[in-house]
């Protein structure tokens, strides 16, 4: 092989290998939480602030990193949020300052993304699964609601809040 072919054959895989790696996550699956990135303040269902929380897109955009602080500042966690292409499914791990761990799996659906845990045996001997579910607003608002269910039927809400950017 003479040196200009060798070159010019060289030359296209290291583009071909850029390019491919540049955009390893930018599926529109991979994109699907996008709409939570961002700073927030975070307010109750009644309107008061609890925190602010930073989510931040990591990893060459492969990965949403959250940041969250409670309004005293005495509470706070983070998450890794991201698209895992061989189950086709988003997962979060949740770990906060108090040693609690939290994983959820799941998708989007229309303007939702549902992200529930595995089941989980109660003191009370049922079984249950946490399910959170960040909804993106029209007016550019998310809601955030964490709900505890049994047989897909709702037994209690852990949080119910709204997302206002900074």
């Amino acid at each position: 092989m003479n040196l200009k072919v060798f070159l010019f054959v060289l030359c296209m895989s290291t583009v071909a290998l850029a390019q491919s790696t540049d955009c390893a996550c930018c599926s529109e699956a991979h994109r699907s939480f996008d709409f939570w990135v961002g700073e927030w303040e975070v307010t109750d269902n009644t309107g008061k602030l609890v925190g602010n929380n930073t989510i931040a897109k990591v990893q060459d955009g492969c990965v949403l990193q959250e940041n969250w602080k409670n309004v005293s500042g005495k509470v706070t966690g983070t998450s890794l949020n991201f698209y895992n292409r061989n189950t086709g499914m988003w997962e979060q791990l949740w770990v906060d300052n108090s040693g609690s761990v939290l994983k959820l799996v799941g998708n989007r659906t229309g303007n939702e993304m549902i992200l529930s845990s595995e089941d989980f045996k109660h003191s009370d001997g049922n079984t249950y699964q946490n399910r959170i579910t960040w909804t993106k607003n029209t007016d550019g608002t998310v809601r955030q609601l964490w709900e505890i269910v049994k047989d897909q039927e709702v037994i209690s809400v852990l949080f119910d809040g709204l997302y206002k950017r900074i």
